[in-house]
């Protein structure tokens, strides 16, 4: 394929091919050396590679719906008829690839994880995104073109042996998909060549065609069901025309984090609006041509449900034109943390499908941690477990705690100064949650916490060992000094009780006393000896002190 003709000042390349298109705005503002939008762009097919298929058999047509305006006034009957005439085994119409596209649209906008989604079924489009704008790629679609998944669809019915051929007006989604594509113009010269005429074919099918009924589709693969359902105000569905509009959506999804819902981008107002088509003042004409040359719309569905033709395979961008390392995204997903079974989390919490997409868009620099709330939790228990301070009673945490009873012992082993260590039980604290609620537990800990904080001096350490076990470090205290504290402990919690309204005997503490040796100071053994004092308190029935 080669072009004649390109605007020298904004045409637009297609990748893997040297077919261009042309943007319009540049001709109306009169850039282009030819004003005339039709007479600025001639491509020009393969019809030399056309005619070896033919000659070879097996070869299937794929004729655009556009068809019937450059033919007019000849009906498409004639068309069809004159293509199986000339060797075509079998004429389609692009109808089953843009019904599979619609189904598929329609499903991606009822997942309501989808913020903005960009319609990707123009090529010139999406190559435009790719080269200028990447942060918008990972909004396209996954959605193959019409015409791909036409293809896809024909090669399940004849088989991987078929020639596929194209006939339609942009020939740029054809290159890679078909054997071998064709301007309209091109099929005219054809038939001409093969001595057939379009004027002498009967107005009726001579042989059945491929399906032209549409059940959820309208022209381009667009849901007719989104047309009626969402107008064109609507905030689910926007409609843009021209590449220019790309500045403004880049604009408000990049740059203000607007949420557009599903957007319809064309470079112009659809096929019908093609340069090779004629003048865009003719544009009505072709459309009203167009909607006489389309049979009764389908009550069922068009599509034979056991062929199965993968829709969304299509595109998969990256800025950098790689995937991100696998190792990487298995970093990422660590980071974040995994569910109970070892799996990832896959919540969709964070607006991703699955960690998996959320670790590639986060190390694109799409994404963030801060978006995903599993993380953010497991981050929030991390640094509550690491504080300095435990929240509901506000004393030290135990970290804290064994940190300071490591030094102290150093201390005690230098100085030769003894130090005492109490270790406080609640009595029956579980009964008090199970009968009044872990609320009521609460509110006793926070009590508690307030009273050993009062009972301590300035210099000793009161920390919450866990759940409703507290630690006293009391510094250059003895046994017998450790003994006086405890028992000012005990009575105020059981003072505790009273005042929250319990039951005399319902709150209440055992209480274990440790003194270390400076001679063989050890801050685990001393904990350790406290903790087997507190358990001899509660073996002899609780709410006493022992050593």
């Amino acid at each position: 394929m080669a072009c004649v003709r390109v605007c020298p000042s904004n045409a637009i390349a297609v990748e893997d091919t040297d077919v261009w298109i042309v943007d319009e705005s540049c001709v109306r503002a009169g850039l282009c050396v030819e004003a005339c939008p039709h007479d600025a762009i001639d491509v020009i097919g393969d019809r030399e590679r056309v005619r070896e298929l033919l000659a070879a058999g097996s070869t299937v047509l794929v004729l655009a719906v556009e068809a019937a305006v450059h033919f007019h006034p000849h009906a498409l009957e004639q068309v069809v008829n004159a293509c199986f005439r000339v060797g075509f085994i079998g004429v389609h119409h692009g109808v089953v690839g843009e019904e599979l596209v619609a189904a598929e649209y329609l499903r991606l906008c009822s997942d309501a994880r989808w913020q903005t989604m960009i319609r990707s079924t123009c090529p010139v489009l999406v190559e435009k995104i790719r080269s200028e704008y990447p942060e918008l790629v990972q909004y396209l679609a996954p959605v193959v073109t019409p015409l791909k998944a036409e293809v896809g669809y024909l090669r399940d019915v004849y088989g991987e042996d078929v020639a596929i051929v194209y006939a339609g007006v942009c020939l740029a989604d054809a290159t890679g998909n078909v054997e071998a594509a064709l301007t309209f113009r091109d099929l005219e010269l054809l038939l001409e060549e093969s001595g057939v005429s379009v004027a002498a074919e009967p107005t009726y099918h001579r042989r059945i065609p491929g399906v032209r009924r549409r059940h959820v589709s309208t022209a381009g693969g667009m849901p007719l069901e989104m047309l009626l359902r969402e107008h064109q105000a609507s905030r689910r569905f926007r409609k843009f025309r021209g590449l220019g509009a790309l500045d403004l959506i880049h604009h408000a999804v990049v740059t203000d984090g607007i949420a557009l819902g599903f957007v319809d981008i064309l470079p112009y107002e659809g096929c019908l609006d093609h340069p090779l088509l004629g003048p865009r003042e003719e544009l009505f004409w072709r459309r009203r041509v167009a909607a006489q040359s389309e049979p009764p719309r389908s009550e069922l569905p068009v599509i034979d449900p056991e062929v199965i033709v993968n829709v969304a395979t299509s595109f998969t961008f990256h800025t950098n034109g790689k995937h991100p390392p696998a190792d990487e995204i298995e970093a990422i997903i660590r980071q974040v943390g995994t569910a109970p079974n070892g799996a990832p989390w896959d919540c969709g919490a964070c607006g991703f499908g699955t960690c998996r997409e959320f670790a590639a868009h986060l190390l694109r620099g799409r994404a963030a941690l801060r978006q995903c709330p599993p993380y953010q939790e497991r981050v929030a228990a991390e640094a509550q477990r690491e504080a300095a301070v435990d929240a509901l009673t506000g004393l030290v945490t135990y970290r804290v705690l064994r940190d300071r009873l490591a030094n102290e012992a150093a201390r005690s082993s230098r100085s030769g100064e003894r130090f005492a260590v109490l270790f406080m039980d609640l009595d029956g604290f579980k009964q008090v949650n199970d009968t009044f609620g872990h609320r009521a537990g609460s509110e006793v800990l926070a009590a508690i916490g307030q009273v050993m904080q009062k009972a301590v001096r300035s210099t000793d350490v009161a920390g919450r060992y866990g759940g409703d076990e507290f630690v006293v470090l009391l510094v250059r205290t003895d046994v017998s000094g450790a003994m006086r504290v405890g028992e000012v402990i005990r009575e105020r919690v059981e003072a505790v009780g009273r005042a929250l309204g319990y039951a005399p005997g319902t709150i209440s503490a055992s209480i274990g006393v440790a003194e270390c040796d400076p001679e063989v100071a050890n801050g685990t053994d001393v904990l350790e000896r406290a903790d087997r004092a507190l358990y001899r308190a509660k073996a002899l029935g609780g709410n006493r002190i022992e050593v």
